[in-house]
């Protein structure tokens, strides 16, 4: 018996069980949930007459500034088919302020530095994003209406007049504060008269930061009429009962799965148990790292993903009891087991990732959720049963802790 070997296989048992226990409770404090599981309010929106994709877009800019001042983490605004809109906000203590918020009218105001209104949103006629052929930089080009013109080439002569530059340094009050329902969104400095109705606001790491400016400038208004067609409230009670049924469901399912394998498969089913462990802890640790929000559908892909999991361990130790039947050594029957078994687990998990993809792509909300979850969860699968399983069955074959073939099931 190698000692050395048998003292690693303890290590990475007990490594491994080790931060299942300690992870367990940060990785459920940490993890975001979605609206079906924490309640919240779910508003449909409808554009009403003729739409365009761009007003679409500025639609949900507005809408997404509305939600932000709620203070809600992860909400879920996005498009529906070519008119509509989804508005999911989950842990939000007053439903109907949601809903009041959401169902207002954008005021953009244009300021003097001491907060006199001078343009509304209704004197600003277009925004657009650019960038300067010459220099690269991203800029805003605004466009004021006539009567817009007129008071903006007024106001920006008078200030340049009045608040020149002192020693080099820029006078505070020669800027224009601009605000999106009270709410400060730049303070551009007026660098000379603008009189002719057209304007660039500089100051921006990139075209997307001026695009995204750019709709919050033209939501002054709303482009077209919208009219809430659908509101519904989801409590906390469904969510929690939810959260428990999931949790009675994994848990009786992973323990009828576990004392399965270890029965029928002994000790490579001890190995596929840690390897299980490990794998919950990696697609648990993956899905807060990356701030993912956990809904029903997005539990349900993760309990697929375990059973695909098993799955792949399943074919593999049917490949190495084939192995040992015919009268391999423990060592090259583990390597024959897992270079047959290889592009098997490969071409299904293959195809499943792209059933994940067109369900992403394709989904919204959700469905979108599931497919990312399954989708983790089908790589850190392929990870654990390839490298983590083999590397410990062939150092537990290498220990001699266990040579009774039958143990393996063979």
């Amino acid at each position: 018996m190698n000692w050395g070997k048998v003292i690693s296989l303890v290590l990475i048992f007990a490594l491994i069980i080790a931060a299942a226990f300690l992870a367990a409770d940060p990785l459920r404090q940490s993890m975001k949930l979605g609206l079906d599981l924490k309640g919240g309010v779910q508003v449909r929106l409808e554009a009403q007459g003729a739409v365009t994709d761009a007003e679409i877009e500025q639609i949900i800019a507005i809408m997404r500034n509305r939600v932000d001042k709620l203070g809600v983490t992860e909400p879920v605004i996005q498009q529906e088919g070519a008119n509509r809109i989804l508005i999911e906000i989950p842990g939000v203590e007053d439903p109907e302020e949601a809903i009041n918020i959401i169902g207002k009218t954008a005021h953009l105001e244009f300021k003097t530095y001491e907060g006199t209104t001078i343009l509304e949103g209704k004197d600003l006629a277009d925004a657009k994003e650019a960038k300067d052929p010459q220099t690269g930089e991203a800029y805003v080009a605004i466009k004021f209406n006539e009567e817009g013109t007129k008071k903006f080439a007024e106001v920006t002569s008078q200030l340049v007049a009045q608040y020149p530059p002192i020693n080099g340094e820029r006078d505070q009050r020669r800027t224009i504060p601009i605000l999106l329902d009270d709410e400060l969104l730049q303070m551009p400095y007026v660098e000379e008269p603008i009189t002719g109705g057209e304007g660039r606001i500089t100051g921006y790491k990139d075209l997307q930061e001026a695009r995204n400016i750019a709709l919050l400038l033209k939501s002054g208004a709303l482009p077209v009429p919208v009219e809430i067609i659908e509101k519904r409230t989801v409590g906390p009670t469904l969510g929690a009962d939810s959260i428990d049924k999931s949790k009675q469901a994994a848990i009786w399912g992973i323990a009828a799965v576990m004392l399965f394998m270890l029965i029928y498969y002994r000790v490579p089913g001890l190995v596929a148990n840690i390897s299980l462990v490990l794998y919950t802890l990696l697609v648990l640790g993956i899905l807060t790292g990356i701030n993912a929000t956990l809904t029903l559908p997005g539990i349900a892909g993760f309990l697929l993903s375990i059973g695909m999991c098993v799955d792949a361990n399943v074919i593999i130790y049917e490949r190495i009891k084939e192995e040992l039947r015919n009268g391999k050594s423990l060592r090259a029957g583990i390597d024959a087991g897992f270079s047959r078994a290889f592009w098997t687990i490969f071409d299904a998990n293959v195809t499943t990732l792209i059933a994940a993809g067109v369900l992403f792509y394709l989904g919204t909300g959700t469905i979108k959720g599931f497919a990312v979850t399954l989708s983790i969860g089908i790589v850190c699968s392929m990870l654990t049963a390839i490298t983590f399983t083999k590397f410990v069955l062939k150092l537990l074959a290498a220990s001699k802790l266990v040579t009774n073939l039958k143990l393996y099931g063979a």
